[in-house]
């Protein structure tokens, strides 16, 4: 008999209705910060099913098939958000708006859950506002110790949020900075926030809307470590079953297109504004709650990959050399989607120093130091991070000097001016 027709129906994480429409299917691929130590070279990987689909009950898109958050939040995890100086940028200014928008002050508290870092976190910090971090890998949790923040190496769900009610932590705002889509089980993670949220107090939470992921092909931003891809459609009930309410909606640049939301108790006295029912609004019409959107999607997504594919060898041909700046997870998807190795790509750049000097998931591709661009001078460089390729740009913007380019493979291959 045919395994694949015995295969039980997939179902929702979020309402438990059986899932059958395929958003996407990128096949196989490792995780996507599983970096590899040169001295590991030999060893083999493990790759898992990136296959995301659409429950057509609640409309979150998620991976059909979800690897265990330890697998990639541990001791050596290699993201660290201070790397990238717009995201400081963004975290600073996040954090003057809310104080000044809900009045914090030294008296008020403040938690944040995936605070890596300390990124974040250091600002409510400077300004004498009490703050903790939950943060369940231990390396970027010692880094935010180190200046000064309390960290803990937690899991947050709603076990974990009584157990810091009881200790005394009831916040004013408790925020999360895409941290949403890296939950496998949604629905206990929100749990946990009225939990430690204060009467009167506000969850404000970040992520990639889905509505710009369709939009603007960014199959990429599919891995492993993104258990869910998220929309208000899906959001508003989720948390509603926590008590909470969404009481306002912020639409932001980063990640290709995000969406900040305000929520509280759900008899909380903060007023509901327009921008919640016309998020709402934008996302059915834009198809959100609709079959035929997502039947669209995987084409151009293979498009894509014809695309990136057909300009690599044809600079390769052509005796051309393509080196590949920053070793984020969405350009390891990328590359592994498309086949792609060190014929084709010779090495990639990244700042962080727990990144250089190993190898790319998958493809194998060294990750060096930006210098090495300056020492080997290639004539294109793709920028895989293509969410910051503006600051990338200003950063290696003296590849110009020998007729080095830059090139972007999303929405679709294009070699920039």
């Amino acid at each position: 008999m045919n395994a694949a027709a015995t295969a039980p129906t997939p179902t929702c994480r979020a309402c438990g209705a059986p899932m059958t429409q395929t958003v996407v299917d990128l096949g196989l691929s490792p995780v996507s910060n599983a970096f590899i130590k040169p001295e590991h070279i030999d060893q083999g990987e493990m790759f898992y099913p990136l296959h995301a689909m659409v429950c057509h009950q609640c409309w979150l898109v998620q991976l059909r098939d979800a690897t265990p958050a330890e697998t990639h939040f541990h001791d050596d995890y290699v993201y660290f958000s201070s790397f990238s100086t717009s995201w400081l940028d963004h975290a600073r200014r996040y954090v003057s708006a809310m104080t000044d928008r809900f009045g914090l002050t030294p008296a008020s508290r403040v938690m944040e859950i995936a605070s890596n870092d300390g990124y974040l976190l250091q600002y409510f910090h400077q300004n004498g506002v009490p703050c903790l971090g939950i943060e369940p890998s231990a390396n970027t949790g010692d880094a935010a110790r180190a200046k000064g923040i309390d960290s803990r190496e937690l899991f947050f769900g709603e076990k974990t949020a009584r157990a810091l009610c009881e200790e005394g932590w009831q916040v004013d705002l408790l925020l999360g900075n895409n941290v949403l889509a890296h939950v496998p089980d949604i629905n206990d993670f929100v749990a946990g926030m009225p939990v430690v949220l204060k009467p009167q107090g506000v969850v404000t939470l970040e992520f990639p809307h889905l509505l710009r992921l369709l939009e603007q092909n960014q199959f990429d931003t599919l891995y492993h470590e993104h258990y869910s891809y998220l929309s208000l459609t899906a959001l508003v009930p989720i948390l509603a079953r926590a008590g909470l309410r969404v009481f306002d909606i912020e639409h932001l640049p980063t990640h290709g297109g995000s969406l900040r939301l305000f929520a509280c108790h759900a008899g909380s006295g903060h007023a509901s504004t327009p921008a919640v029912q016309a998020c709402l609004d934008e996302e059915a019409k834009g198809g959100l709650t609709s079959p035929a959107r997502y039947a669209l999607f995987a084409e151009r997504a293979r498009q894509a990959r014809r695309d990136l594919l057909a300009f690599l060898i044809e600079a390769r041909r052509a005796g051309k050399r393509v080196a590949a700046y920053g070793a984020a997870a969405k350009g390891n998807t990328l590359l592994n989607y498309c086949g792609v190795d060190t014929d084709l790509v010779e090495y990639v750049v990244d700042r962080n120093p727990a990144k250089q000097g190993k190898l790319l998931p998958g493809t194998r591709i060294p990750v060096l130091s930006p210098d090495a661009i300056y020492a080997s001078r290639p004539h294109y460089l793709l920028i895989l991070p293509w969410n910051i390729k503006d600051e990338v740009m200003s950063q290696m913007a003296g590849i110009r000097a020998w007729g080095g380019r830059f090139v972007v493979a999303i929405p679709e291959t294009v070699v920039l001016p």
